[in-house]
């Protein structure tokens, strides 16, 4: 990370791909095949973009995916499965940008802005 100000757009998005994650995901249990309502769907994609800025190429789940088309409404099911690569792409990011005490890291240097510690340690 580069600065506070990234972290905390970071953590807002993160937050809400997470929460759209499981409500999504709850929708899809009780019908994965129902098709998403536009209003929702307009919603999704408004995280999804902001995410893809944050994401950049090297944390994006799919290169060749930015948001859903809203001329081809998905599913319950289809959302929940790309809600879910994007918070575990975004998981991936936040852990190789905090230290193992769940500090941020900006510039590579400890802050003092704390988060949760990652999920899994893992090697950059």
């Amino acid at each position: 990370m580069k600065n506070k100000d990234e972290i905390d757009v970071f953590e807002k998005l993160y937050s809400q791909i997470e929460g759209l994650h499981q409500e999504i995901g709850t929708l899809s249990k009780k019908s994965p095949s129902d098709a998403i309502n536009p209003f929702k769907l307009k919603m999704i994609n408004k995280v999804l973009i902001r995410a893809n800025t944050i994401l950049e190429n090297k944390y994006k789940p799919f290169e060749d995916f930015d948001s859903f088309e809203e001329d081809d409404i998905p599913t319950n099911s289809d959302v929940t499965l790309i809600l879910s690569q994007y918070y575990e792409c975004m998981e991936k990011m936040r852990s190789d940008n905090i230290n193992e005490y769940g500090y941020w890291l900006i510039n590579g240097s400890k802050s003092d802005h704390k988060t949760a510690r990652p999920k899994k340690l893992t090697k950059k």
